[in-house]
């Protein structure tokens, strides 16, 4: 069993290495974590190419919903984009949130800083700004965002809850999330769950569904609900690499499913540091 630090330096490993990688190889992956499928779709995402503010060079096919969709985003808000990668849903969200609003987008591996600063300087955006960072340590002050989006990313963190309470703290009395990511209902086999590259790839990292809206709530969030729920369904081709033919066989005809979610959560207005609340 892998430590939460080594799991951590695994996934930035191998984010650093999406990020050199053909936006195609990553599209025909598992959340572009390899070869992993000869099926050329991408196995998690949904497609951004009709939605405002979408531009391919950003877009490296690692989501697993449209979080922008459903955020709710006004002109002039503050979105803050956890995990953003090479910078897709912050561009997205500067097209919602207009000149006079501002994105910031953090994520942990530097490459993927660099290529996001990149995409925004051609635009010539100066309000989408990018930090290098940890999302289970904010680089923000408290208060500051209206909105927090992000796109198949807390599911590769192994304190799930310590991301929640970092979203509570740093958004605004009365702001709100809407996030995607990718959940369970039942256990995987422990061969999947166990195998490196399935971490990394958005599955293995995955927790149960309850569990997931539970952690939510107990940070001290209100309004939860699901905004979108679709199921994913893993080739065989990928499902070989880790069950025998008796294990896959009882694998895909038990009720076990593995789903991408995108949830809708608040920050209630009276919530500041001292009434017990944050």
């Amino acid at each position: 069993m892998k430590t939460d630090k080594e799991l951590k330096e695994l996934v930035k490993q191998t984010y650093s290495k999406i990020a050199l990688q053909d936006q195609d190889k990553n599209k025909a992956s598992c959340c572009g974590a390899g070869d992993c499928s000869t099926e050329v779709y991408n196995i998690m995402s949904d497609s951004y190419e009709t939605i405002e503010g979408y531009n391919p060079e950003a877009d490296l096919g690692l989501g697993c919903g449209l979080p922008t969709a459903f955020a709710l985003i006004k002109k002039g808000d503050t979105v803050l984009d956890l995990g953003s990668g090479a910078g897709n849903d912050c561009f997205v969200a500067r097209a919602q949130t207009g000149e006079m609003g501002k994105v910031i987008g953090v994520d942990f591996t530097p490459i993927m800083i660099e290529k996001a600063r990149e995409n925004a300087k051609k635009r010539g955006f100066n309000n989408v700004e990018f930090r290098l960072g940890d999302i289970e340590k904010l680089p923000l002050t408290s208060d500051v965002a209206d909105v927090v989006v992000s796109n198949c990313v807390l599911n590769l963190v192994p304190n799930k809850k310590g991301v929640f309470q970092e979203i509570l703290r740093v958004l605004k009395p009365g702001g709100h999330f809407s996030i995607s990511d990718v959940v369970l209902i039942g256990d995987l086999p422990a061969e999947l769950k166990q195998e490196a590259e399935m971490y990394a790839g958005c599955v293995a990292g995955a927790i149960q569904k309850e569990t997931y809206l539970n952690l939510i709530k107990e940070s001290g969030f209100t309004d939860v609900k699901i905004q979108k729920e679709k199921s994913i369904l893993l080739p065989d081709d990928i499902l070989k690499n880790y069950l025998d033919e008796e294990a896959l066989a009882l694998f895909k005809n038990s009720d076990i499913g593995i789903f991408s979610i995108t949830v809708f959560a608040s920050k209630p207005n009276n919530c500041k540091p001292g009434n017990g609340c944050c």
